[in-house]
């Protein structure tokens, strides 16, 4: 094999530039060519980054759209998407068994680039990634065309988005850009919000205080590393703020429709979804002809499975890909969730919305009265230290043993177990592999359609409850009601059961 080469990135936090430059000063003492770019860049161009050099790694160094006293970094393999078993726990084995970090090979940053061995990454690398982003918009004549008509509130919320997401949305005719002046520059102290998460209403105020002031349609902001995008408009005089699922369902019927109406629809087409993303999704490509895939939570996940269909099924075209927390992918140039692309989609979803005299909401109400209505609701308990770590379990631990028929007066027809790789239909009496990952996730799908999972948080000290609800019958207004009954019986069912653990 030629000489390993790994691409580095890094976001706006505290001493992130510091610390790539020391992981391409290790690589480089290591025999390892190290490319990094010259300036800041978001998620999606480190992994561009790592497909385009054909390295064997790739390092970004962010805490996402954690608190601003975190930073660390997400590894990446030779496909462009992070780490799955066994690469990352071989890593974390290796990292372990140093004893002595002297005994780590390191080199002056100066010297490696001198020497050849450290490659700092500039336009060349950011004009190819820019030019498959406009490669792949659906409609992107009428955003040349009508683009100036959208008028849109951007906030990269001190992170790595500004330069990148206007410099898309400006290649694809959307220059009516207002920016929120405060969070435009990085800055890893992230003064003006509590946490710079743009799924939170919070990081957003002043983005939508600048929407009401200006009177845009639509706000848009991305965390540090851009791979989340949160979004907020006005309608009928109140701010909304559509969560990751209903962001999600947008961008996939405004793909599959305008292809669809363009006749561009390839056969043979599919999307990934996490299994706590809603199933709307599905009922939606269904409609369209185009194959829906499951995988767990994260979206190493998603490109994994992407990775995996293109090596055993080259024939399957990629259209999307998306999860409930705030990350989507449109295109397969890089294998993670891309805020950039993220930010252009919503843009021409917005503009081909406003062209037929409707908000995003308006938009939404109308999917709904074709395909049926959907209501996502995330439940996150918490519960800190040892002692809730205990308590997670317990709580885990019981819903694994309860096996019920019945839950909230609904009938179970399906429960999935993904710890113990079992999938049981009540109706139908049978126990299967289960034929994923192990992980520690309860699911139970119900006889009406209904949907509801289980698990602990990776990262944070809580478990995580997401209540997924279909509703057919009746007007709009009636499946509204009936939805929220269904969740509000839901959720008290789940905190009692919670309590008494």
């Amino acid at each position: 094999m030629d000489q390993p080469k790994v691409a580095i990135s890094y976001d706006s936090r505290m001493f992130s530039f510091e610390f790539a430059k020391e992981a391409a000063a290790v690589m480089a003492a290591n025999g390892v060519h190290a490319y990094i770019y010259k300036r800041l860049n978001p998620v999606a161009l480190l992994s561009y980054s790592v497909r385009h050099h054909n390295a064997q790694a790739g390092i970004m160094v962010t805490a996402s759209h954690n608190p601003p006293e975190y930073n660390g970094y997400k590894v990446y393999w030779n496909d462009g998407a992070q780490v799955t078993p066994p690469n990352d726990k071989n890593i974390i084995n290796r990292y372990n068994a140093i004893t002595n970090f002297e005994d780590v090979n390191f080199m002056d940053f100066d010297k490696g680039v001198e020497e050849g061995k450290i490659h700092w990454v500039g336009e060349d690398v950011e004009n190819a990634y820019f030019n498959d982003i406009l490669s792949s918009a659906i409609t992107p004549e009428m955003c040349h065309k009508d683009g100036k008509d959208l008028k849109i509130v951007y906030t990269p919320i001190h992170g790595t988005g500004l330069i990148p997401c206007q410099r898309a949305l400006n290649d694809l005719g959307f220059s009516n850009i207002e920016i929120v002046e405060e969070q435009a520059q990085p800055d890893g102290t992230f003064p003006t919000v509590s946490s710079p998460n743009p799924e939170n209403a919070s990081a957003l105020k002043m983005a939508v205080d600048l929407m009401e002031k200006t009177n845009a349609d639509i706000v848009m902001g991305s965390d540090p590393d851009t791979d989340r995008l949160g979004v907020a408009l006005k309608h009928n005089g109140e701010i909304v703020y559509p969560n990751g699922n209903q962001i999600g369902i947008l961008m996939l019927h405004y793909i599959f429709q305008s292809l669809k109406e363009q006749g561009k629809l390839p056969e043979n087409s599919y999307f990934v979804k996490t299994v706590v993303t809603t199933p709307l999704q599905e009922v939606i490509a269904d409609h369209y002809g185009v194959e829906s895939f499951n995988t767990l939570t994260g979206f190493k996940w998603i490109c994994g499975l992407m990775n995996k269909m293109e090596v055993e099924n080259p024939e399957k075209n990629f259209l999307f890909a998306t999860e409930e927390s705030f990350g989507y992918l449109p295109y397969d140039y890089v294998r993670d969730k891309d805020g950039i692309a993220s930010v252009t989609l919503m843009s021409e979803v917005a503009l081909y919305y406003k062209k037929k005299g409707m908000n995003l909401i308006e938009a939404l109400d109308k999917i709904y009265e074709e395909f049926g209505f959907s209501q996502e609701t995330l439940l996150n308990l918490v519960y800190k230290g040892k002692e809730g770590a205990e308590k997670i379990t317990r709580i885990m631990s019981h819903f694994r043993d309860l096996h019920p028929t019945h839950l909230c007066g609904m009938k179970i027809k399906v429960i999935e177990d993904y710890q113990a790789s079992t999938i049981e239909d009540l109706e139908l009496g049978t126990n299967e592999k289960l034929e994923f990952p192990i992980s520690n996730v309860i699911g139970y799908h119900f006889k009406n359609g209904n949907r509801l999972y289980l698990r602990p948080s990776g990262t944070e000290p809580k478990i995580k409850f997401y209540i997924m609800i279909q509703e057919t019958e009746g007007d709009l207004a009636q499946k509204k009601a009936k939805a929220q009954q269904v969740t509000d019986e839901i959720l008290a069912f789940i905190n009692k059961t919670a309590e008494d653990c």
